[in-house]
């Protein structure tokens, strides 16, 4: 069934300086505002995020928001219920447009179902609930959506973050009908948890090619890289040099006019937004070979699980990221941004 939230929006925003960056306020209100979501209609930004006590995503109850920007970030509007369940926890998990150029959302209603729920807006106020698949391997997230010439499509990771069982996996979600529909396809599994890429990001290169960013758990120490040349039909897997992280949400920006990849990532403990940009041609078949990083902005430093989760979007000649920032009880989601050449 669909379903479709309205409201009325009034516009409210603050702005955030640190020593490095200006930072911009989506949401500092008290509670734990959290893993937000950034994509553009048009030239409206959208950004979804979940408010909760503390950093649980199975809290029964925990919400799924939005609000939208039409300055580039500086004040965002009033929030706009999209999901909200008291049998079930939310987290926004992905974003991405269709083939329309409508902004889909991912939103994951954590319960034994542990069911995934596509949104769709086209102006950041109306959202309606467009399909929630029912997968098999249950995923734990599915991931932004990118676009092959006959389908869009994303990446899913599943099962749990036990450290001894190989019963991890990891694959493809492709839909032919515009995000109706789906079909699952698993790319590795019976995998250990040092094995198992995360919360993968994808950049369409063109040609075939595919080129994405993973996050690795279990203390591993960096991050995968996931290369595909035939639209996602098979894949290798690397290790890639970037280990200032821990457990980071990467975030990819392919910019066809360069040639550059922007890896964004937030190095949690140490509170650092931070950007690699390289030659997408080079990395693709060298993945031991990302430059250096630079700091784009500072996050919180108390506790390493209550900041991070970098979220990307390009609109324009600016780069547009997203993450949470604050402790165990009160977090906000800010956006900062970076200009391109």
């Amino acid at each position: 069934m669909k379903t479709i939230f309205i409201a009325i929006i009034l516009f409210a925003g603050c702005i955030l300086t640190t020593q490095a960056q200006t930072v911009y306020e989506v949401d500092s209100h008290p509670g734990y505002n959290c893993w937000p979501m950034i994509q553009h209609v048009g030239n409206r930004l959208v950004c979804i995020y979940t408010i909760g006590k503390h950093h649980d995503p199975w809290e029964k109850g925990r919400a799924a928001y939005a609000r939208y920007s039409d300055d580039g970030a500086k004040t965002w509007s009033e929030k706009v219920l999209i999901d909200h369940n008291a049998s079930y926890g939310t987290s926004s998990i992905g974003k991405g447009t269709d083939k329309d150029g409508n902004a889909l959302f991912w939103i994951r209603r954590l319960d034994t179902d542990r069911r995934m729920a596509l949104y769709r807006t086209s102006d950041g106020i109306r959202f309606e609930l467009l399909s929630a698949p029912l997968l098999h391997p249950k995923p734990m997230q599915v991931t932004d959506i990118f676009h092959t010439p006959d389908a869009i499509a994303c990446l899913w990771f599943s099962d749990d973050y036990s450290q001894e069982k190989a019963n991890k996996s990891w694959g493809i979600l492709i839909s032919t009908d515009n995000g109706v529909t789906w079909e699952q396809r698993t790319i590795e599994d019976h995998l250990k948890i040092n094995e198992w890429p995360t919360e993968p990001s994808v950049a369409v290169l063109g040609d075939g090619r595919l080129l994405a960013v993973a996050r690795s758990e279990g203390n591993t120490g960096y991050q995968f890289q996931l290369t595909s040349s035939d639209w996602g039909k098979t894949w290798e897997k690397h290790r890639t040099n970037i280990t200032d992280i821990q457990e980071s949400t990467p975030s990819l920006i392919f910019d066809k006019a360069s040639g550059r990849i922007y890896n964004y990532y937030y190095q949690r403990g140490a509170g650092l937004l931070k950007v690699r940009v390289a030659k997408a041609n080079k990395v693709f078949t060298s993945p031991l070979s990302w430059p250096k990083p630079r700091i784009i902005a500072h996050g919180g430093t108390k506790r390493p699980w209550d900041s991070g989760n970098a979220n990307a979007v390009a609109s324009g000649k600016k780069h547009f990221i997203t993450y949470y920032s604050g402790d165990s009880i009160n977090c906000k989601v800010v956006v900062a941004t970076n200009g391109i050449r």
